[in-house]
């Protein structure tokens, strides 16, 4: 019964003062919202990137042209045209750890179905393309590997350029015009959305990479090769392979000058979450500042009133109450304090991290474990920031506390 005594007291001399019990939480108020806002935001963040990693495909590698000198100049990666058609064919039967392939060219065209028109992206692929990817059609079907054996004139499009080609229309069947070549659309895409650099996958036509070398770009080089690996725990594995399989392929000596470049999803995935990663530290650093200004903000008031309420502690210590209740009763306040001003606080960062999202479309999420630690975080400043005041406050001398005015 003690201890709940002990609470009401506490209370209630929170209650007396409540301008300045307001304006002492605002500190745990705007610490703990602080983290929870910066939290949610760069939750969502990556969470959205992680989201558009895996829309990439699954277990994916990527091979790309690497860089060359000329005359001295050292050009940037991409611009040897270095990967071939038989290198792609020879990662596929010589690797074990290999279940699809697809050899990319690609290019941008103007793209034309009778009375529209849409600039777009084209891709020459092969049939392996959607496994690697994970994108399932929303009606038709994919070329076979007959139809890439022919160079057969046929495309799958994206949901933007159905859209823009076809609007209010069902495109199966249906014929485009890519530069010269006409294209029956034997496949539509489901709607993939935005890539982790922001640009609209749905925004492409794919062909089988034989018609894109020979009748659209005319070109003999691949842009990239896509090589989706076995499992996850096999791509570091299939990553060498590719790596020591190309080097014998392109004669390249050991400490010699890659023309190739393997870069695996889960390097992607890294350099796009790393913004994230810096503007969340950042963010709670700035948070975790704001907490410990709250503690100290606490602490100040508790010492405050406990020099205006020192008649009142010699009080209760001649009537009875030991060192040890005036010590909870302080303590109980500063955390009740604490507590109070971090539930608001943890309310006021979702509501800023939700006003965030509807104002920039930025998605948000806040983790119930954040909530949790928020939690607990006020509950411990509470304590710390109390503790000293309280125990001041219950080594008061009684009659020293009586003489006081």
């Amino acid at each position: 019964m003690r201890i709940f005594a002990t609470l009401r007291i506490a209370l209630r001399a929170l209650r007396r003062n409540k301008m300045r019990t307001i304006l002492t939480m605002l500190g745990m108020i705007i610490g703990v919202g602080a983290v929870i806002a910066s939290v949610s935001i760069t939750s969502g963040a990556k969470q959205q990137v992680e989201e558009q990693i895996a829309s990439l495909g699954e277990n994916m590698l990527l091979i790309f042209p690497g860089s060359f000198s000329s005359s001295g100049a050292r050009l940037g990666w991409g611009n040897w045209h270095s990967l071939q058609l038989e290198d792609a064919l020879a990662i596929q039967t010589q690797l074990q750890g290999v279940t699809a392939v697809s050899p990319e060219n690609n290019t941008r065209a103007q793209v034309i179905a009778g009375d529209q028109n849409w600039n777009t992206r084209i891709q020459g692929e092969s049939p392996q393309y959607l496994q690697i990817r994970q994108w399932p059609l929303a009606e038709g079907e994919i070329f076979d590997d007959q139809q890439v054996r022919k160079a057969a004139k046929v495309c799958v499009i994206g949901n933007t350029v159905a859209q823009q080609l076809f609007p209010n229309e069902d495109p199966l069947g249906r014929m485009i015009r890519i530069r010269d070549v006409p294209c029956q659309i034997i496949g539509v895409l489901q709607p993939k959305g935005l890539s982790p650099m922001g640009s609209d996958q749905d925004d492409v036509v794919i062909v089988p990479y034989t018609t894109e070398l020979k009748r659209i770009n005319r070109e003999t080089w691949l842009d990239v090769i896509l090589v989706q690996a076995v499992s996850s725990a096999a791509m570091p594995i299939v990553q060498q392979e590719i790596t020591s399989l190309l080097m014998q392929r392109h004669h390249i000596k050991p400490g010699g000058d890659m023309d190739f470049v393997v870069r695996s999803q889960e390097d992607i995935a890294q350099a796009a979450t790393t913004t994230a990663r810096v503007m969340g530290a950042l963010l709670a650093g700035v948070a975790a500042v704001s907490l410990v200004v709250g503690g100290i903000g606490i602490m100040n008031i508790m010492l405050v009133s406990v020099t205006e309420r020192t008649r009142e502690i010699g009080i209760r210590m001649a009537v009875g109450a030991r060192g040890g209740d005036i010590l909870v009763q302080f303590l109980i306040e500063a955390v009740t304090l604490s507590l109070i001003g971090g539930a608001i606080g943890i309310g006021s960062g979702m509501g800023i991290s939700h006003l965030v999202a509807s104002i920039t479309r930025w998605p948000t999420f806040t983790p119930i474990l954040w909530i949790g630690v928020a939690s607990f975080s006020s509950a411990v400043i509470g304590v710390v920031s109390g503790f000293y005041p309280a125990w001041k406050a219950s080594k008061l001398d009684p009659i020293e506390a009586l003489r006081y005015e």
